[in-house]
C-alpha cells in the first residue's frame, strides 16, 4: 500500500468514526423524545431505559452506517480537491479513479461488517423490547394456534416451555394428499426425538371412499420440528427478525392466504441497507470533486441533501411494496439500483 493511500485511507476511517459516533445519540434522542411519556407510565427507571438503548445500540448503528460513510467520502475526496492535493497526484502520474480505491475498498469492508450487524441487531432489540415492555419472561402460553414452516397448524389449551410439554394438542394439516387430523392429551419435547405425542386419536382421510382412524399411545409427527421456546413467541417486531426469521414468517402468511407484502419489503431491506453503504460511497465521491464551492459548507450541504434524497426514496418505494404495488424487490432495492447508477455515470465524467 502506498503512502498515499494509507494518508487517504486514515482521513476517510477517522471521518467515518467521527460521524458514526455523532449520529447513533440522534436516533436514540428521537425516539427516547418520542416514548418518554410511555416509559414514565410504565414505572421504567432510567438504568433500565439506558440498558435497553444499549441494547439497541447494534441496530443504531447499522442504520448510520450509510450515513457516516457518506459523510467521511464527501469530506475526504472535498478536502483534497479544494487543497490541490487531487492535482498533484494526477502530477505524479495517479488517476483519480485509482486515488479513491482506498475509500471504496474501505466502503466494501464496512458494508460486510453492516451485513454482520443486520444479523446481530434483531437479538439486541428483541432484549432492549423486554426491559422497555417492562414484562417478565414468559414461560407459558395458553389456547394458541402456530402453523408452522412444514404446513402443520398447532392448536394447545397450554404450553410449558419450562416443562417442555403441551396439554390439550390438535394437529391439522391439508394439501393436496389430503387431510390430517390428530388429537392428543399430552405432548412433550425430547432432544434427539422432537415432540412426541402420548394418548391420542389420528384421523387421515385421503378421499371420500378412503379415511384411516387410529388410537395410539404414542406418536411422533416427521415435519414437526418447532422447539418450545418457538411455539412460545410472540409476534415480533421488524427489527426484532433477522432475514431469515421474516421469510419464515412471510411463508408462514402466504400459505394461511395472508398478505406477506410489508413482510417480503423488509426481508429485503436487511440487505438493501447495508450494501447501500459501499453504493452511496460511490455515489458520493464524484460529487465533492467540484473545488470551486465552499468547504465545509458545501460537504454538509452534499451530504444532507443526498442522505434525504435516498431516505425520501426509501421510503416511497416501500410504502408501494407494501401495498403491493410494485415486487418487493424492486421496492427494497430500487433506490440502490438508481443511486449506484448515477454514481457511476458521474464517477466516468470526472477528470482523471
Amino acid at each position: 500500500m502506498r503512502l498515499l493511500d494509507k494518508l487517504v485511507l486514515w482521513t476517510f476511517l477517522r471521518l467515518f468514526v467521527a460521524g458514526l459516533a455523532a449520529t447513533p445519540p440522534m436516533f436514540v434522542l428521537a425516539d427516547v423524545t418520542e416514548s418518554l411519556d410511555r416509559y414514565i407510565d410504565r414505572g421504567l427507571t432510567t438504568p433500565q431505559v439506558a440498558l435497553a438503548y444499549l441494547y439497541m445500540l447494534p441496530t443504531y448503528i447499522q442504520w448510520s452506517f450509510p450515513i457516516a460513510a457518506l459523510i467521511a467520502a464527501v469530506f475526504t475526496v472535498h478536502n483534497m480537491t479544494t487543497h490541490r492535493e487531487v492535482v498533484a497526484a494526477k502530477a505524479g502520474g495517479i488517476s483519480f479513479h485509482r486515488l479513491v480505491v482506498p475509500i471504496l475498498g474501505c466502503g466494501a469492508v464496512l458494508m460486510v461488517v453492516a451485513l454482520g450487524l443486520s444479523e446481530l441487531s434483531p437479538r439486541g432489540w428483541r432484549r432492549a423490547n423486554q426491559i422497555l415492555r417492562n414484562q417478565p419472561v414468559q414461560v407459558w402460553r395458553t389456547d394458541f394456534v402456530y402453523q408452522t414452516e412444514g404446513g402443520l397448524a398447532i392448536s394447545a389449551r397450554r404450553l410449558a416451555a419450562d416443562e417442555r410439554r403441551m396439554s390439550g394438542v390438535v394437529v391439522q394439516r391439508r394439501d393436496e394428499n389430503g387431510y390430517l387430523h390428530v388429537e392428543a392429551e399430552d405432548a412433550a419435547w425430547r432432544d434427539g426425538e422432537g415432540w412426541v405425542f402420548v394418548a391420542g386419536h389420528v384421523r387421515y382421510v385421503q378421499g371420500p371412499d378412503s379415511m384411516r382412524s387410529y388410537d395410539f399411545q404414542r406418536l411422533r409427527l416427521a415435519g414437526l420440528d418447532e422447539r418450545p421456546e418457538d411455539l412460545l413467541e410472540s409476534p415480533r417486531e421488524d427489527e426484532e427478525m433477522t432475514y431469515a426469521e421474516i421469510k419464515q414468517l412471510a411463508s408462514i402468511i402466504q400459505r394461511s392466504g395472508g398478505e406477506p407484502h410489508k413482510l417480503l419489503v423488509k426481508q429485503e431491506q436487511k440487505l438493501a441497507i447495508p450494501i447501500a453503504t459501499l453504493i452511496i460511497v460511490l455515489f458520493g465521491i464524484p460529487l465533492a470533486t467540484n473545488s470551486k464551492r465552499g468547504g465545509t459548507a458545501y460537504g454538509i450541504g452534499v451530504s444532507l441533501g443526498s442522505t434525504l434524497l435516498y431516505l425520501l426514496m426509501f421510503k416511497i418505494s416501500a410504502g408501494f411494496g407494501a401495498s403491493g404495488s410494485i415486487p418487493p424487490f424492486w421496492s427494497a432495492w430500487l433506490p440502490n439500483f438508481l443511486f449506484l447508477a448515477v454514481g457511476l455515470v458521474l464517477m466516468t465524467r470526472v477528470r482523471t
